[in-house]
């Protein structure tokens, strides 16, 4: 490069024809010089790996955030915002809880009452053993009360069936309320009479008898609760037929009257 300096700098009148010659020479064997060293390529230099561990960090660090803001703007598009949608998923979700936790309890139940049913299995050949061993005790007190009343005295039965015999017998109260129709004729000729009158005076009495003691209990039967609040229904109805057998208003009573007029 200086010697290029001293050429354009040197002054051109001071040379002759040779010297130049001489120049244009050296002048050209530079600029050969020259583009022979520019056009060589340059010494090949390997990548520094620390810068390249680094930049591959860092390319990796921004793939993971923008994977990140990615979702983020999925999930931001995707997310309900409505509040009776909400208000249904929680009511859903609620549901679901519910159900499994009656599906727990019921599971619970279940094992409290297998485990109640064996030991209720347990007691049971527990009762059942206590029982053969009391039949087996039971058996053998009757064998021997039975061997007792044997060896008693036969005149303890006596005793007992004459004491039966002497206490007084009840009144039958069945006895006193006739059937529907029927006649108490206490002599051959009541009963003659009753017999060849009663076609003459009713056809059919049993059925003037229902009516009129329909009649008749519907009347007094207030009256007998009335006078006889302690009384049971039976008890009543049982008065209310003694009071009827007796009464006027019975067709039965009205006809052995038109029979005594005669």
């Amino acid at each position: 490069m200086l010697l290029v300096g001293l050429l354009y700098h040197w002054p051109m009148a001071q040379l002759d024809g040779d010297s130049v010659s001489k120049l244009n020479l050296v002048w050209f064997m530079i600029e050969c010089l020259n583009h022979t060293l520019l056009g060589m390529p340059k010494k090949f230099q390997g990548e520094n790996s620390k810068a390249m561990t680094a930049k591959a960090r860092k390319a990796e660090a921004k793939a993971v955030e923008d994977s990140r803001k990615k979702k983020e703007l999925e999930d931001a598009l995707w997310q309900e915002n409505d509040k009776h949608v909400l208000k249904k998923e929680q009511r859903k979700d609620d549901k679901e809880k519910k159900r499994l936790e009656a599906l727990e309890r019921k599971k619970e139940n279940q094992r409290l009452l297998d485990e109640e049913a064996a030991k209720i299995k347990g007691k049971a050949k527990e009762a059942a053993a206590a029982v053969v061993a009391c039949k087996v005790t039971r058996a053998q007190i009757e064998e021997t009360l039975r061997i007792e009343q044997a060896l008693q005295p036969q005149e303890q039965p006596k005793e007992k069936e004459k004491s039966q015999l002497e206490s007084p017998l009840e009144e039958n109260v069945n006895r006193l309320i006739p059937e529907e129709g029927a006649v108490d004729a206490r002599s051959i000729e009541d009963a003659i009479a009753v017999l060849s009158t009663a076609e003459e005076l009713d056809r059919h009495p049993e059925r003037r008898v229902k009516a009129a003691f329909a009649a008749y209990e519907e009347l007094n039967m207030p009256l007998l609760k009335k006078e006889n609040p302690n009384m049971r229904l039976s008890q009543l109805k049982q008065q209310l037929k003694k009071e009827w057998m007796k009464s006027p208003e019975n067709p039965l009573n009205q006809r052995f009257a038109n029979y005594n007029a005669k």
